[in-house]
Formats: C-alpha cells, sequence, structure tokens
C-alpha cells in the first residue's frame, strides 16, 4: 500500500499578470521505503508539488482540485494544527540554498535542538488535551449507552466513580514516570559526557579534562530513581567518590591508566541500569493510587509488572472495560445511523447540485443554508470515539464550503459578464479563467468522498469487533498518559544533535556544535539540514534539490549519504531535480515533469532504457557521459508561458518529432508495461513509429554492456 498518493493535484497561482497554472492534473504513489525522483526544468511545477505536500504553499497559491492522501487523510483538507503533526514530523524536507535553510546568527547546536524541545512541549500539551478530551467523549458514551439500556452499561454514578478513579491512577503513575524519565536522561547524559571525556583523554591536557570530568559528575549524581539506581546505592556513590579522587591524581600527574578504567566502569554501571526492563507505570500507578499502604517490591520489575497488571484487571480494568465497550458499542450505533441519515442527504444534495444551474442572486443565501445543513449532518455521523479521524469528514464543512463558495462566485461573475456590467478590478482576473466544469466536480468530490466513506463503513458495521474497540480505547488513554510526562530536556536534545551530526558525516560533532553556519562548507551545511530534518525520526523525507549548489565530488557524498540513511532508517524518499544523470544512482521510480503536468513516470531502468517522451529524449540527450566525446545536444527554445498554458502537448514547440495533433489536443498516458507509461502522441497505435535520437540509444548500449544504469 502506498505510503503516499497525489491524486489529480492542480495547483494556480494569482499573479498581477493573470493566473499561473503551476501543477496541471498530477497524480503518483509512492511506497514505503522506495525512492521516487521527480525530474524536470526550473518551472515544472515539482518544487510546487512537493510545497502542497508539506503545506508550506505561497499565500497566493490556488488548490483548484486533487488530493494528497498520507496515513488515511488528506493533506490538503486537513487543519493547521493537524498539519502541525505532521511537517516536520512525519514528514520533513530538506532545500537546496542551505543558507536559507539555517539562521546565520545562531550556532548550528541550537538549530538542531530548537525544534525538539518545542516539539516536545507541543506534544506534551497535546497529549494533555487529547487525554482529557477523549475521557470527556468516553464518559458521555457511557452514559448514553446506560439511558438507552445497553447490556453491560455502568450507571452513570459508577461511571463517575470509575472515570475519576482512572484518572486518579494515571496522575500517579506519570508522577512516577516523570521522575524516572528525568534519571533516564541524567543516565544516557552522563554516558555520553564520559564517552566524549574518554576520547579527549588521548590527546588533552589533565586540566581540560579534569574540567570536563567535574561537569559530567552533575548529572551523574541525578541518576536516582526506584527503577534504575537507587539513593541507597553505596556501591554507586562509591564509584563516583572513586572517580572524582582519581580525576584529582591524574591532574596532578597521576596514571591516565587508572581514571580511564574508573570512567568505563562508570559507563558500564549505568548502562547496565538504563538496560534494565522498564516498569509498567499504567499499571504501577493503580497499586500506588489503590493501596497506598502497601509497599511495593521493586527488585524484580518483570515480576512488579505481571503483579501490578493482574491486580489493576481484577480490582478495576475488566469491570471498567464492560462499560467502556458498551459505550463504544453506543457511540458506534448512534454514528452508523446519523451516517445513514447524512449519505441520503448528501445523495439528494449532489442529485439536486447536478441538475440545476445556480442563479446566484435567488440561491446564494440557500446554498449558503445547505452548507450548513449538510455539514451539520456529515459531522453528527462522526464517532468522536474512533482512534483514526475520517478526515473526509472532519473537513468536510470547510472543503464544501469554499468549493460552494468558489461555485457561486463564478456564477455571480458570469451573470455580470453576460449582462455586460462592469467587472471590479479586484475579481477580473478570476472572472477571466473561470472554470465552471471544475468548480461543479470539486463540489461532487467532496459529497462523493463522505458519501464512499460513510458507505463503506456502514457496510462493515456488522463486523465490529467492540471488545477489541474498547481495549484499544484505554491503550489510546494510556499512550496519551505516558506522552504527557515525556519531557524533551535541553541534555536530552543536545545528546540526539550530537548523535544526529555524528550519523550524517560531521567530523568533531561536539566541536562543531557550538559554531555557526558560516564556519561550515556547503556540504557540511547540506549535512546540518539533513540532521534537522532527521530529528523527529520522520516517515518521508523529500529532498528539494539538495546537490544543485555543491561541486560533483560533494554531490556525490551527499547522494551517498541520503541513500545509506534511507536504508538504515528505512525512509521514503522524494528527490527533486533537474538532472537526471543525479537520479540515476538514487531512484527507485522517475516522474518526469513537463509544464506543470507528469509527461512520463516508470521505474529507474524504464526511464533509462526504455525513454519514450521526447523530453525525457532530451533531458538524456543532454545528460553528460564521461564514456563519450560525442557532443550534447541542448533542448531547443524555452518552456511555455504558464499564464497562458497550450492547448495540446506543452513540449510540442521544442519538439521536433511533435505531430500535428501535439499543437491540437492534449495527450493521454498511454500504459507501455505495468510500470511505465507517457503522455505523448507517439504511443498512439496510429502514429508514425519513431525511434530516440542516436545519442540515447547509443548510451542505451553503452550502458547494458557496462552492466546497468549505475554504471553508465
Amino acid at each position: 500500500m502506498a505510503i503516499l498518493s497525489v491524486k489529480n493535484l492542480i495547483i494556480s497561482f494569482k499573479t498581477n499578470n493573470g493566473t499561473v497554472k503551476a501543477v496541471r492534473d498530477v497524480s503518483f504513489d509512492i511506497e514505503k521505503g522506495e525512492t521516487l525522483a521527480i525530474v524536470g526544468e526550473s518551472g515544472s511545477g515539482k518544487s510546487v508539488s512537493m510545497r502542497a505536500v508539506m503545506g508550506i504553499l505561497a499565500g497566493n497559491a490556488i488548490v483548484e482540485g486533487g488530493e494528497i492522501l498520507y496515513s488515511g487523510m488528506d493533506l490538503l483538507k486537513i487543519s493547521e494544527d493537524d498539519f502541525h503533526h505532521i511537517r516536520g514530523n512525519k514528514i520533513s524536507m530538506i532545500f537546496q540554498d542551505t543558507l536559507s535553510s539555517l539562521n546565520p546568527i545562531i550556532k548550528v547546536g541550537k538549530q538542531l535542538t530548537e525544534a525538539m524541545i518545542l516539539n516536545g512541549k507541543a506534544n506534551q500539551r497535546e497529549s494533555k488535551a487529547d487525554f482529557e478530551e477523549k475521557l470527556k467523549v468516553l464518559n458521555s458514551a457511557m452514559n448514553g449507552a446506560y439511558e438507552h439500556g445497553y447490556e453491560g452499561a455502568s450507571t452513570p454514578e459508577k461511571t463517575a466513580a470509575d472515570i475519576k478513579t482512572l484518572t486518579g491512577f494515571v496522575e500517579s503513575g506519570n508522577e512516577l514516570e516523570a521522575h524516572y524519565n528525568a534519571a533516564y536522561d541524567h543516565a544516557q547524559n552522563t554516558v555520553n559526557n564520559t564517552r566524549h571525556i574518554l576520547i579527549q583523554l588521548i590527546n588533552q591536557p589533565p586540566k581540560a579534562v579534569g574540567k570536563l570530568i567535574d561537569q559530567m559528575l552533575k548529572p551523574a549524581d541525578k541518576v536516582y530513581d526506584e527503577f534504575l539506581i537507587r539513593e541507597t546505592d553505596e556501591e554507586y556513590k562509591a564509584l563516583l567518590a572513586s572517580v572524582k579522587a582519581e580525576k584529582a591524581v591524574y591532574v596532578s600527574g597521576g596514571d591516565k591508566e587508572v581514571i580511564k578504567g574508573k570512567l568505563n566502569e562508570l559507563i558500564s554501571r549505568l548502562n547496565a541500569a538504563c538496560e534494565r526492563e522498564k516498569p509498567n507505570f499504567f499499571t504501577l500507578g493503580y497499586s500506588v493510587y489503590a493501596h497506598p499502604e502497601t509497599a511495593q517490591d521493586y527488585s524484580d520489575i518483570a515480576a512488579l509488572n505481571e503483579r501490578t497488571r493482574k491486580v489493576l484487571d481484577d480490582e478495576f480494568m475488566l469491570g471498567f472495560l464492560k462499560g467502556v465497550r458498551s459505550g463504544v458499542k453506543y457511540s458506534f450505533d448512534v454514528s452508523i445511523e446519523n451516517k445513514k441519515k447524512a449519505v441520503t442527504e448528501l445523495e439528494a444534495a449532489r442529485k439536486y447540485l447536478s441538475e440545476n444551474v445556480c442563479d446566484p442572486d435567488r440561491d446564494e443565501k440557500a446554498y449558503k443554508k445547505l452548507v450548513e445543513t449538510l455539514s451539520d449532518s456529515v459531522e453528527s455521523g462522526i464517532d468522536r470515539l474512533d482512534i483514526d479521524k475520517d478526515s473526509y469528514a472532519y473537513t468536510f464543512r470547510t472543503t464544501f464550503g469554499a468549493a460552494m463558495d468558489t461555485y457561486v462566485r463564478a456564477q455571480k461573475l458570469e451573470k455580470r459578464k453576460a449582462a455586460g456590467k462592469h467587472i471590479p478590478k479586484k475579481q477580473r482576473q478570476f472572472a477571466d479563467n473561470i472554470n465552471m466544469e471544475l468548480y461543479r466536480h470539486n463540489i461532487e468530490l467532496a459529497i462523493d468522498k463522505v458519501v464512499e466513506n460513510y458507505n463503506n463503513q456502514i457496510e462493515k458495521a456488522s463486523f465490529a469487533d467492540f471488545s477489541n474497540y474498547g481495549v484499544e480505547i484505554i491503550d489510546y488513554i494510556k499512550d496519551k498518559a505516558s506522552k504527557m510526562v515525556y519531557k524533551v530536556t535541553k541534555a536530552m536534545a543536545k545528546d540526539k544533535a550530537i548523535s544526529l551530526m555524528e550519523e550524517v558525516g560531521i567530523p568533531e560533532p561536539r566541536k562543531r556544535y557550538k559554531q555557526y553556519p558560516f564556519q561550515f562548507s556547503g556540504g557540511m551545511r547540506q549535512r546540518v539540514v539533513i540532521a534537522i530534518a532527521l530529528s523527529a525520526n520522520p516517515d518521508i523525507l523529500i529532498c528539494d534539490e539538495p546537490t544543485t549548489a555543491l561541486d560533483v565530488t560533494i554531490q556525490a557524498q551527499i547522494l551517498e549519504l541520503i541513500n545509506e540513511l534511507k536504508r538504515e532508517r528505512q525512509l521514503t524518499v522524494i528527490f527533486i531535480t533537474h538532472d537526471l544523470g543525479v537520479v540515476a544512482n538514487v531512484a527507485d521510480k522517475i516522474a518526469v515533469m513537463y509544464a506543470g503536468k507528469i509527461v512520463e513516470y516508470g521505474t529507474t531502468e524504464d526511464v533509462f532504457y526504455a525513454p519514450a517522451h521526447p523530453y525525457t529524449w532530451a533531458l538524456l540527450s543532454s545528460m553528460p557521459d564521461l564514456d563519450t566525446k560525442d557532443k550534447l545536444e541542448a533542448i531547443p527554445g524555452t518552456p511555455p508561458d504558464m499564464l497562458f498554458p497550450p492547448k495540446g502537448d506543452a513540449f510540442a514547440v521544442r519538439n521536433k518529432y511533435a505531430l500535428k495533433i501535439d499543437f491540437e489536443e492534449m495527450p493521454p498516458f498511454f500504459d507501455i508495461s505495468p510500470t511505465h507509461k507517457a503522455a505523448t502522441w507517439l504511443l498512439h497505435p496510429d502514429a508514425p513509429k519513431v525511434e530516440p535520437p542516436k545519442i540515447i540509444l547509443d548510451r542505451i548500449e553503452r550502458m547494458q554492456r557496462n552492466g546497468g544504469v549505475n554504471n553508465g
């Protein structure tokens, strides 16, 4: 299944001279772990498409149609708050200009850690809000189940008491987990600092090393927690004292090997503590909350987890789950009935809108009322206990409302034009580019997507597993409770930043952490930008011409780094470039773009060994090849002015193989193989057979002889 699907994306930009058609009906899928290269000249729409994926289009952009589907959501429809969870966290982007990506007056280390710390705080706030909201909705649903006589439903009084108990033991568990997290953070910080000290022992003077040891001992004295190192652990305290004593001896001229041994002993001791099994603070919280008088045995954490889980299940959770299941079923049943009503209303509205032309003077108020009525109906069908949001339903009000507003506005202007009335200056640009067919399609699409989703859910309703749904709700609450106390500290962020700098190949990361961007070379700045993009462990990494400003040797290093990171982190990569030669070593699939459209799409082997579109031929013919002295062929002419997109194939005027029909009608995609397609009339069964240029055929022959694309 595709991790990202772009369907029929259409994007324009308002300018003083008119509307620029930047992206025209672009579609592609990318699977998890794949690399898709989008190749084309400047202005082809490749970067605009990816900025739409990131939700960072310019203010004058108009998304006229299409979908960008990721994790069950349409990224064109979700709110900015929802996008905040995705942008930079799930989908990251590397830009080509590193100087504009990095703040020149802020040290690189702070630029790496700033987002980690801010996102950590935001995640804590949002987790708390999600936790409280889900409990509120669950409480209401459980009461509804009781009122309507659902089997296993709890009385409102018992539900209120159970929710109070749940909130109470979550708070108890959170206190324990917050203390554990802080101690664990100090332990990891101590280990990382100590490893750095061992390196500095090689070439730094004893006094400098002594200062580093003094700094390291501060977090080392804050690692105490019942589940890591207890405050009563005299052996650990003696180890810290011996490190301090041997440090003094070493600074005074003592043996380096002695202090080195003590530092290695400290690392081993802390690593052993950090590798211990982590307590289940959710179940432990209940035992502490419900039985404050009972002393807990923390010596065997596996046994502790098993024991506290049994206590929680026997005394509270199994009984509570009965009420939860009834509440989940009630909420589900209500949403299904409301979905059925919504589908009926939506289908009736679609039929009415398709059969009637809007008279804006007569219908504008009625249309606004229709937007409100349908939106209320759709939202009544949303099951607020669902863990996964239906983005079409949640965004229907804004999507359908915007589509209707655009349609009514266009009808008003069409009526004014037909009557010969004056068009206000601010509206002339829109009036000159009215596309009623597209506006009606967008209205129908907004309705159809919700109808399709709701009908699918209605059909599957009889297979609902409410026992499983109830457990999922509890797991969700448990997860949010844990995230409420997961604090990203400055020390934690610094350790991660240094680790990332090392991972992307920046030498002496602790030293470079404190430097400014201007102290880095172009290649090293790009590595910093890559480290920032990776800091949130994204699923998808978009690389927007990351090697354009670098020399050939550094380009190869950055490309190899991206490939290596992809393999190690199982990343999905979208690589934007104007150079086909760059992507030969990195891409699994290639989409060739021209004038806002994908003109050829296939695997790397498809595009290099069997190119089908004349524009792809032109790109390959202009690509340098060390194995031949043949003169490269320049692409004649310039790309078209997208204020006035060509009627037919946009490349026709630059294409010496163009047919008459290329100037009259836009070609559809012709399938060459299950993985390969191209939009060119040359593939039509009735078209004359045209071979690629000799320079292309010779290149293909050399690649086959040399053993593949990567060696070509």
